[in-house]
């Protein structure tokens, strides 16, 4: 299998043999190869290539740590970083729009090449991934606690977004002394609490990097609760869609969003990951690569 080339700051992870270690220190690098030249860029097949969407605030980098070592033996993993993100491609015009966003996402499959690659979104990600399919661009989706599911008028956008701009607040007023103060876990855990149920188990660089990516994207954020956006209804579905959504999220709680996801999405397979937070490869990465490889077929074979 051909190995693509990454530019510097894009994450792509093949599926070679390598030792753990060596796995996971290409991980935590964001610089895989340079560029060579453009026909070591394409992919053995688009069938193998598997894409990782985050969610608002986060990054390619800090949102899939625990879940590459898990998928890269199966697929040519890719994770971008959103549009007016830290890392990601800059703003060219403000107010940012979700159409921006999904535009910019779709401009990173048109790059690389990948006219249908698997796609996997957490949160907005989950709401990209969607969206890319109902413009054709996704071979299976499985989105993970997606946004967008609100309807106009119910304040739930609303009331998701108070959170995101308080957490972006938090991480800002208490930077200077954020390696500090996660150096405790009863605080790291504290901290992720609107994302994950074990946040204690994350490193104090690591949420430290991910305050760093919230701040960051202060402006988008700010765009993006102004103005109103949801996840229409799309039947018949384009592709294979599972919507994995976490038993105990905190932020997008199942019991709310269930109703509409279902009613929106009637085709697609609804299941509820247990025991996990809105970002569940934090609390059980085992369990979303499961879940991820089972919706690509890479777990059949």
């Amino acid at each position: 299998m051909q190995t693509p080339v990454a530019e510097i700051g894009e994450n792509v992870y093949s599926p070679r043999d390598r030792k753990d270690n060596d796995l996971a220190e290409l991980v935590t690098s964001r610089c895989v190869l340079r560029v060579c030249c453009a026909r070591l860029c394409r992919m053995a097949s688009d069938g193998t290539a598997l894409v990782l969407l985050h969610g608002l605030t986060w990054s390619g980098d800090t949102a899939w740590q625990e879940l590459i070592p898990r998928l890269s033996d199966h697929h040519q993993v890719y994770a971008p970083t959103a549009l007016g993100h830290r890392g990601g491609p800059s703003v060219q015009r403000r107010p940012v729009t979700m159409s921006d966003v999904v535009d910019a996402a779709e401009h990173y499959l048109d790059e690389r090449g990948l006219d249908r690659p698997h796609l996997v979104g957490n949160s907005v990600g989950g709401y990209i991934a969607i969206e890319l399919a109902r413009r054709g661009r996704a071979a299976t989706v499985c989105a993970l606690s997606p946004a967008g599911f609100w309807s106009a008028g119910d304040g739930l956008q609303t009331e998701v977004f108070k959170v995101v701009h308080k957490n972006i607040a938090s991480g800002r007023r208490f930077r200077p002394l954020a390696p500090l103060l996660f150096k405790s876990a009863t605080v790291r855990r504290l901290g992720m609490r609107d994302a994950a149920c074990h946040g204690d188990r994350m490193s104090a660089a690591r949420i430290v990097a991910i305050a760093d990516d919230g701040i960051a994207s202060t402006a988008v954020a700010d765009d993006l609760s102004a103005s109103e956006w949801q996840i229409q209804p799309l039947n018949p579905l384009p592709c294979p869609v599972t919507i994995a959504w976490s038993e105990k999220d905190a932020l997008l709680p199942v019991a709310i969003y269930r109703k509409n996801a279902q009613e929106r999405l009637p085709q697609a397979t609804f299941t509820v990951l247990p025991g996990v937070g809105h970002a569940p490869m934090i609390d059980d990465p085992a369990l979303v690569a499961r879940t991820i490889l089972a919706v690509t077929g890479a777990a059949k074979k």
